[in-house]
């Protein structure tokens, strides 16, 4: 990647490298990021990485998918022979897991056979059923749901089978892209909280705290948790969310409290601590999944809108008779 200079209203390439304050870092969607040292492109980096990569997807999707390989063909048949679609839709996720699991195993055995002296290829016949099993992975994971139950992160699904598939200096140049993105949206999440509360007069204090926990959520997604910042970067982002959380609903100075009774009807309270929840939630597994959520933020986004327009959030189904 090149290093340019930039005029001041116009801003570099994308993929531009530039050292600051002693760290470099490189320019996607608007974000300097930062940068790690590459690992060597060997099968063992790949079985590191894809190992890592795996862990973070079991970590951030339903519960019960992680799968033992040793067990795919169990699931497998699980799977085909259901009929409900609900209970189906679980079963694939657990094939997911189970495939996933299954490519694991090859990279280890592979990277043993390389350290024993054996020539491994693309055309080695478990390198082959390696990107296989990553693949079809990859396909049943549309069915699998984030664990807030909001919706997919096929982005998760995909990762292990692009390390595998393509150079290591290629799969962490799509990280940082991915990292710029992340970020983008964040700062949407951010800019319509606050645009949303600022119409909420007892909601007006919030900004300095949304833009408080956005900076600590934009540091969290770009510093990897073997740093020896991730100490103070987790704290700050957990901290900085729960100060968001427990915001309270303020009477402007100077109001009396039939102007603040006025307020309080025009917009609910109750929902307004409720959204706010709801972007901080959001905001907190974008960052740590470091993954976009395209629809769960576009929900989210509309929600504010409506809360500022109507002062409550949209009216829910009612309840069925029991």
């Amino acid at each position: 990647m090149r290093t340019v200079s930039s005029t001041l209203d116009q801003p570099p390439p994308e993929g531009t490298r530039r050292l600051m304050d002693q760290t470099e870092r490189v320019f996607y969607g608007g974000y300097w990021i930062k940068t790690y040292p590459l690992p060597a492109d060997t099968l063992q980096a790949k079985r590191a990485l894809i190992d890592a990569l795996t862990r973070r997807l079991f970590n951030h999707t339903e519960h019960g998918l992680n799968v033992p390989g040793a067990r795919l063909k169990e699931a497998r048949a699980a799977y085909d022979a259901e009929t409900d679609p609900a209970m189906r839709r679980v079963k694939g996720g657990m094939l997911a897991g189970a495939l996933f699991n299954r490519a694991t195993d090859i990279f280890r055995r592979l990277v043993e056979l390389q350290g024993e002296g054996i020539e491994v290829n693309e055309e080695f016949p478990l390198v082959r059923e390696c990107g296989r099993c990553l693949l079809e992975a990859m396909e049943l994971g549309r069915l699998v749901l984030h664990r807030s139950g909001e919706e997919g992160l096929d982005e998760l699904w995909g990762e292990p089978f692009k390390a595998f598939s393509v150079p290591i200096e290629d799969f962490y140049e799509s990280r940082y892209i991915k990292i710029g993105q992340c970020m983008r949206d964040i700062d949407r999440i951010a800019a319509a909280m606050v645009d949303c509360f600022s119409a909420a007069p007892v909601f007006a204090h919030i900004e300095h705290l949304v833009l408080e926990f956005t900076t600590a959520a934009r540091t969290k997604i770009e510093t990897l948790r073997t740093d020896a910042a991730i100490f103070d970067v987790w704290s700050r982002f957990v901290t900085t969310g729960e100060r968001l959380a427990e915001i309270e609903p303020l009477m402007p100075a100077g109001w009396t409290l039939h102007e603040a009774s006025g307020a309080a009807l025009r917009h609910s309270e109750a929902d307004g601590l409720e959204l706010i929840r709801r972007g901080r939630d959001l905001i907190f597994y974008i960052a740590r999944a470091r993954t976009p959520m395209p629809k769960s933020t576009h929900e989210y986004i509309e929600r504010c809108e409506f809360y500022r327009r109507n002062g409550h959030r949209p009216s829910m189904p009612a309840p069925l008779p029991a």
